[in-house]
């Protein structure tokens, strides 16, 4: 891993593992057993299909239930839902369709003049069948089901499929689940988790649609399988655990950054959250004011068990005093964090300054929890620097630019002459001919130089 100057950088609290300190990849890339668990269960399932799947709900999730949901058993599973919960995802979705619609149609199709009569272009079309994945073992993710489906959805894609694992509470999917799978255009929806779920996506088992594309988070045996399922099938990205990073001056409120830091944490024990400030006191009083607010967190949740944050901000939280707004955009840019938080008094400078990051939440209002649950925005977002080189899920990820092109006769003149040559040059002069038949019928008895090199 390249190394990075840490000259000059104050860690107030210091993460065990941090992209400054470590491997910091996605997936199962860094952990062979992981890797190895996922290849094999894999290769189980596509030579035995729908019976090994079966077979892993079962060990795996202690399912038994039916995979593919009908419509009546969705239906009983959702009846109970509130009036209030139902008003609440519609609103959800309603929000995600409107973003992801209005991003689709800033995606058009084109054409452009080559010359000689001749065009091109590009035409965006769908893809046939997405697979959306959404984690469920612990907590319903209702939020997920929209940012996926919908998504889809908005893209214009045909077939719909949503799998999700049975909730360890109910043994089934989480309702609210079910309820914006249902209210986000899937179309099918199985209830599947975990590596058995990935492969069933893919493998069209249940469906009999194998997946074009499969996109949604979940822990890394999930990711792992997306990463070597990947060419077989489209892929969102490989991510890992979630990631918030808030960057602070002075004018923030100690409290606010605490909180948001506190209110990912809880994601998981591996989830990290960072702090980058301009401010040393403020980045002390932050220091004291997160373990009291995980202590309070973790109390009030005892009786489910706790929260994660007890164990992730130990070891994953990070607090990192800087000089300078200029060095806090060249750490965050080092870290590229899926969720980037952004409270000072000077936005704008951060928001043209800043190229590395899932998504940017600009000022006091603008929560990660908004962003996870209601704003618009999709919240599958790139993690483990996964954002130095793409966006979060949108339209476009369910879309295939195709390019075509309509030559004209007169355009073998130039655009067939130069293809020749550099046929010739690459020495394929099987590929040279195809463009001289053309110009032998197009303008037969005239002379063309089809030799590289000026040669006749």
């Amino acid at each position: 891993m390249a190394s990075f100057d840490l000259t000059g950088i104050q860690f107030v609290k210091k993460a065990n593992v941090s992209p400054l300190t470590g491997a910091w990849v996605p997936g199962g890339e860094d952990d062979q057993e992981c890797q190895n668990l996922v290849r094999t269960m894999l290769a189980e399932i596509r030579d035995g299909g729908e019976e090994v799947c079966k077979a892993y709900a079962e060990k795996l999730d202690n399912y038994t239930g039916p995979i593919l949901l009908t419509e009546e058993e969705i239906e009983e599973q959702i009846k109970d839902i509130p009036d209030q919960d139902k008003a609440d995802i519609d609103f959800m979705v309603e929000q995600v369709s409107m973003f992801a619609k209005e991003t689709r149609s800033k995606i058009t199709d084109w054409e452009t003049d080559l010359g000689h009569g001749s065009v091109g272009g590009t035409k965006v079309v769908p893809v046939q069948t997405a697979g959306c994945y959404v984690p469920g073992g612990l907590y319903g993710y209702t939020a997920t089901a929209a940012m996926t489906a919908a998504t889809a959805k908005a893209a214009g894609v045909k077939n719909i499929i949503c799998t999700a694992p049975s909730n360890k509470k109910t043994g089934k999917i989480h309702p609210t689940t079910l309820y914006g799978m249902k209210k986000a255009g899937a179309t099918q929806i199985l209830a599947l988790g975990g590596i058995q779920g990935i492969g069933a996506l893919a493998y069209g088992l249940f469906t009999g649609k194998e997946a074009d594309i499969i996109v949604g988070p979940g822990n890394k045996f999930v990711a792992e399988a997306k990463r070597q399922l990947f060419g077989r099938v489209g892929i969102d990205q490989v991510a890992g655990p979630t990631e918030i990073m808030v960057i602070a001056d002075e004018t923030a409120d100690p409290f606010i950054v605490a909180t948001d830091l506190v209110s990912q944490a809880e994601h998981g024990p591996t989830s990290p959250a960072w702090l980058i400030s301009t401010s040393s006191t403020l980045a002390e009083e932050v220091s004291r004011l997160v373990p009291e607010l995980v202590a309070k967190l973790d109390a009030d949740l005892a009786s489910v068990g706790g929260t994660p944050a007890t164990k992730s901000w130990p070891d994953f939280g990070e607090i990192i005093v800087v000089g300078s707004r200029e060095e806090a955009v060249c750490i965050s840019d080092r870290y590229a964090p899926e969720h980037l938080e952004i409270l000072t008094s000077d936005l704008e400078y951060y928001h043209a300054n800043l190229t590395n990051y899932g998504s940017l939440f600009l000022g006091e209002g603008s929560t990660v929890t908004h962003g996870d649950k209601a704003s618009g925005p999709n919240h599958v977002l790139p993690t483990r620097r996964v954002a130095r080189y793409t966006g979060g899920l949108s339209v476009e990820k369910f879309l295939k630019k195709l390019t075509w092109q309509k030559l004209s006769k007169e355009s073998s003149k130039t655009i067939g002459v130069a293809s020749a040559r550099i046929a010739r040059l690459e020495g394929m002069e099987g590929h040279a001919r195809a463009a001289d038949v053309r110009l032998e019928k197009f303008f037969p008895g005239e002379k063309f130089n089809l030799q590289p090199g000026g040669k006749m």
